[in-house]
């Protein structure tokens, strides 16, 4: 029977059969984004490839439908698989006394392959299909969260321009992330290398986009930039919104 994991549930997961991952913590704490549909087979006790809040086609003609379709059911799903193999590996090497050499290895995998499938989680739910195709997506954030970016970067437009320029300058793969840091209650942009290096312990991810190639190549070739201003377009403010309050609360 497929059930789906929360967030929270997810991560206790995945703690407590590889105890000891570094960074996991900082890619999304369970504390804030407990809704966070991870999926799992309770059956095979496997994580499995949650669908999407939306059609492939949904965020058309920003993001194409074959983009869509290739990134959800091949990219991410492989991460899912990635995160599967290496728990598989690493409860081996703990209850069947397999090879401590490899342990490092697999940690390592656990981590991407972790961060591969959390991150791509939280990127189809912090987008939508815009006005003209029945939801929410684009326009600018509302509320407390747009005072909090105001106070933080000047304007609306200034952390626009912020956040596309950090995620265009992510060196090779990565992602552009909007995170709260806690402990100075401030918004602030950061650059994410791969699925989980770079991202500073602690930091809780409101908002990111993927700007590894597979994301927009097929549409937008080597013009990242121009799929960035499209991504502004789908944005889903509310789920920001709401990720922020849970964050701040």
């Amino acid at each position: 029977m497929n059930t789906n994991l929360t967030r929270r549930q997810a991560i206790t997961t995945m703690s407590a059969t590889a105890a000891g991952v570094a960074g996991l913590a900082s890619i999304a704490p369970a504390s804030t984004l407990a809704t966070l549909n991870l999926g799992f087979d309770e059956a095979t006790k496997e994580y499995t490839l949650p669908d999407l809040p939306y059609a492939h086609k949904a965020l058309s003609p920003h993001i194409d439908v074959m983009t869509m379709t290739i990134h959800h059911t091949k990219h991410h799903a492989g991460y899912v698989r990635g995160l599967n193999k290496a728990l598989k590996q690493l409860h081996a090497i703990r209850w069947e006394k397999g090879d401590p050499g490899t342990l490092q290895h697999w940690q390592r995998q656990l981590a991407f392959h972790a961060g591969g499938h959390i991150n791509h989680s939280l990127f189809w739910e912090g987008m939508s299909p815009d006005a003209d195709h029945g939801g929410v997506g684009g326009g600018d954030p509302t509320g407390s969260l747009a005072e909090a970016i105001t106070r933080d970067f000047g304007s609306i437009e200034k952390f626009k321009w912020q956040f596309k320029a950090a995620a265009k300058s992510v060196e090779g793969s990565g992602w552009g992330w909007l995170v709260l840091e806690p402990i100075s209650n401030r918004l602030m942009i950061t650059q994410m290398q791969n699925q989980q290096d770079m991202m500073f312990a602690g930091a809780i991810p409101l908002l990111g986009v993927d700007v590894w190639e597979h994301a927009y190549y097929l549409t937008y070739q080597n013009r990242r930039s121009d799929y960035l201003s499209a991504f502004m377009n789908v944005i889903n403010w509310p789920e920001v919104q709401r990720r922020y309050d849970a964050a701040t609360s």
